[in-house]
C-alpha cells in the first residue's frame, strides 16, 4: 500500500485542537481532585496517633480547601471532570473498551453519586447552618448511621480512579517504569492506612458517645440544625441525585438517537491488510471501527492520541483525508512517523480506506515512544555479524535439560553484554547462534565496521571466561565461530504480534550468515569480509585469504579466517 498525505502543520502554526483542550482540562481538574483527596488522606492518616491529633491538624491540611478560592477551585474542577466524562461517554462510538478503561468510568460514575450525601451533611451543612466543622461531627454521622461502609468504598472508590488515571498519564514517560514499583506500593499502603485510622476513629468516637455527658456535651457543640433543615437538606441530596441519573439517562438518549442518524446515513469501507473487509457509518475512528468489529488494535492511552500505539498505515483513499489536527501531528512528529502514517483514535474516514495497523494488540507504553527512523524500515549500509557455538547439538545430548538451558543462557548474556558494549544491537537468538546488527542508528560505514570487529574480540574474551568458569562443568570448551559482512542492508521492525522486532534482510545478512558457517570448514574462529577490514582501516597480515562466491552472486568475494578473534587488532 502505498500513497501520500497532505504535508503536516509546521510547528510555527500548531495550536491547541478541540481534542487538546478537553484533555487538558480533564488532566488539570483530575490533578485538582487528587490532590484534595490526597491532603484528605494525608490528615485522616493521624488518626492513626489519636483523633485530638487528626483534629488539630485539620486546619493544616485543609484550610485551602475550606478559603473561598479552595472552594471555588474544588468546586469548578468537580462540574468540569464530571462534565467532560458525560461528553467522553456521549462521543464515544464503541463501549468495547479495555478493563482499565471500564474500570475508571464506573467508579468515575459511582463516585459523584455516593459522596453527594457526604457532601450535603458535611460541607453544605457546614456553609448554610454553621455547624461545627470537626471529625467528631462526620465519623458520629457515619458510624452512628452505619454508613461506614459506604464511605469506606467511596474512599477507594476515588483513591483507584485517581491512581488509574495517574497510572495511564505517567506511564508513556520513559522515567516511569524506574519509580513505578515504589508508586505501587503507595498506592496500596495509602489507602490501607487511611481505612484503619477511619475504622479505628470511628470506634473511638462510639465509645465515647456511650457517655451520656461526654455525648450531650458534644451533640450541643456541634450546634445540629432542626428537623426541618436536616429534611431540607435530605430533599437536597435527592435532588441532586435524581439530577445526575437523569443526565446519565439523557447522554445513553442522545447516543442512541445519533446511532439512529448515523446508521441512516452513507457508509464506508475499511479494508484491513490481510483481506478483512469492514462497512461502518461515518463519524466513527478507525480505533472505534476496529473494536465495534472485534479487531485486536493496540491503544495503550485509550484513544487519547498521546501514546502513538494505534498508529496506522494509510493506503488507498489517503489523499482523502484531512490533514492531521495540532495533537495527532506532534505526536508523529514526536516518534518521526514516516508519510502515511496516521493515528486511528483521531482519523474518522468519510471515504473508503486501506489500513494495516502497525503494531501488534499488545503493544506496551513503550513502543509509544519515539524510535529511530530505521526501525520504520530503510535500506543503508549496515555491517552484520553472526556468531554460532560448534558442537553443542552434542554437547546438549549427554547434558540435563536444566544444564543446556543454564549454559546457552549464560553465553547469551555474554555475548549480548559484549556486542552491546561494542555499540551493536542483538536481533536474533536462534537455537546456539546470534545475529547483530551494528551501524544502523547512524549512516557511518567505519563506526559500523569497527562495532562489529570490537563486538568480535569482546566476544572471543567473554569465551574464554566462560570457558573458565565451565571447566568442572564441561568435557570440552565451548567453541564459537563467527561471521561478519558489510553492506547495503533493508532496516526495520519485522515480525507479527510479540514477535516483532528489529532485523534487517537482504544480500549482506544472507553472506554474513554464509561467513559464520564457513568459519567451520577453514577451523577459524572469525571469517570477516574484505569490505569491512576496508571499513575499519585495517589489515590482518598472516591471516588465510580466501576468494569464494557466495550464492546468488558472480563476482568473488574476498574473505579473511582468523583461527582466534583476539588476534584482532584493538581499536579504539
Amino acid at each position: 500500500m502505498t500513497a501520500s498525505l497532505p504535508p503536516m502543520p509546521s510547528a510555527a502554526v500548531w495550536k491547541l485542537s478541540g481534542a487538546q483542550v478537553i484533555n487538558r482540562l480533564r488532566l488539570v481538574t483530575g490533578l485538582i481532585l487528587f490532590t484534595y483527596v490526597l491532603t484528605h488522606f494525608s490528615n485522616h492518616l493521624l488518626g492513626l496517633v489519636s483523633l485530638d491529633l487528626m483534629q488539630a491538624k485539620q486546619g493544616d491540611f485543609m484550610g485551602f480547601w475550606w478559603s473561598k478560592p479552595g472552594t471555588y477551585t474544588l468546586l469548578g474542577a468537580v462540574l468540569i471532570h464530571v462534565g467532560l466524562a458525560y461528553w467522553a461517554l456521549y462521543r464515544r462510538r464503541s463501549l468495547r473498551i479495555k478493563r482499565w478503561e471500564a474500570t475508571q468510568l464506573l467508579t468515575g460514575a459511582l463516585i459523584p453519586y455516593m459522596l453527594i450525601e457526604h457532601v450535603i451533611t458535611t460541607r453544605v451543612a457546614f456553609e448554610l447552618y454553621d455547624l461545627q466543622d470537626s471529625y467528631t461531627y462526620v465519623l458520629w454521622l457515619l458510624f452512628g448511621g452505619e454508613k461506614q461502609a459506604l464511605q469506606a468504598a467511596t474512599l477507594v472508590f476515588a483513591w483507584l480512579h485517581g491512581c488509574i488515571g495517574l497510572h495511564y498519564w505517567l506511564r508513556l514517560n520513559p522515567w516511569y517504569d524506574r519509580v513505578k514499583p515504589w508508586l505501587f506500593a503507595l498506592a496500596i499502603l495509602m489507602p490501607t492506612l487511611v481505612l484503619i485510622s477511619f475504622f479505628q476513629t470511628g470506634r473511638e468516637v462510639m465509645v465515647m458517645m456511650r457517655d451520656p455527658a461526654w455525648q450531650a456535651q458534644t451533640i450541643a457543640a456541634m450546634k445540629l440544625p432542626p428537623p426541618d433543615k436536616a429534611a431540607h437538606l435530605i430533599a437536597l441530596r435527592d435532588g441532586i441525585r435524581w439530577g445526575m441519573v437523569g443526565l446519565l439517562a439523557l447522554v445513553f438518549f442522545a447516543r442512541y438517537a445519533r446511532n439512529l442518524i448515523e446508521a441512516r446515513q452513507q457508509q464506508v469501507r475499511v479494508h484491513y491488510h490481510g483481506g478483512k473487509a469492514v462497512a461502518v457509518p461515518k463519524g466513527r475512528t478507525l480505533l472505534e471501527i476496529s473494536r465495534m468489529n472485534n479487531i485486536p488494535h493496540a491503544s495503550v492511552c485509550g484513544g487519547r492520541g498521546r501514546c502513538s500505539t494505534c498508529r496506522v498505515r494509510v493506503g488507498q483513499g489517503a489523499e482523502h483525508l484531512p490533514p492531521p489536527d495540532a495533537n495527532e501531528a506532534r505526536v508523529l512528529a514526536r516518534i518521526s512517523a514516516p508519510p502515511g502514517v496516521r493515528l486511528a483514535c483521531q482519523v474518522r474516514p468519510d471515504c473508503d480506506l486501506e489500513i494495516a495497523p502497525l503494531l501488534p494488540a499488545q503493544a506496551m507504553p513503550h513502543d509509544g515512544f519515539a524510535k529511530p527512523e530505521q526501525t520504520h524500515g530503510v535500506e543503508m549500509e549496515i555491517a552484520v555479524l553472526f556468531a554460532d557455538l560448534r558442537g553443542f547439538t552434542t554437547l546438549s545430548e549427554q547434558k540435563l535439560p536444566f544444564d543446556v538451558v543454564f549454559i546457552l543462557n549464560r553465553y547469551f548474556a555474554e555475548m549480548g553484554e559484549a556486542i552491546g558494549a561494542a555499540g551493536g544491537a542483538v536481533t536474533q537468538f536462534s537455537g546456539d547462534g546470534v545475529m547483530a546488527l551494528f551501524g544502523y542508528e547512524r549512516e557511518d560505514p567505519t563506526y559500523a565496521a569497527q562495532s562489529a570487529l570490537k563486538a568480535a574480540r569482546r566476544m572471543a574474551e567473554r569465551l574464554e571466561a566462560l570457558n573458565q568458569d565451565f571447566s568442572h562443568d564441561l568435557d570440552a570448551p565451548l567453541r564459537m565461530g563467527i561471521g561478519i559482512h558489510q553492506g547495503l542492508a533493508i532496516v526495520g521492525e519485522m515480525g507479527h504480534g510479540r514477535a516483532t522486532g528489529l532485523t534487517a534482510i537482504g544480500d549482506t545478512v544472507n553472506t554474513a550468515s554464509r561467513l559464520e558457517g564457513l568459519s567451520k570448514e577453514f577451523h577459524a574462529q572469525l571469517v570477516v569480509s574484505e569490505q569491512v577490514l576496508a571499513r575499519a582501516g585495517i589489515g590482518l597480515e598472516g591471516a588465510a585469504r580466501h576468494s569464494i562466491v557466495p550464492r546468488g552472486r558472480t563476482v568473488p568475494l574476498e574473505i579473511f579466517a582468523l583461527a582466534r578473534a583476539l588476534d584482532l587488532p584493538l581499536l579504539r
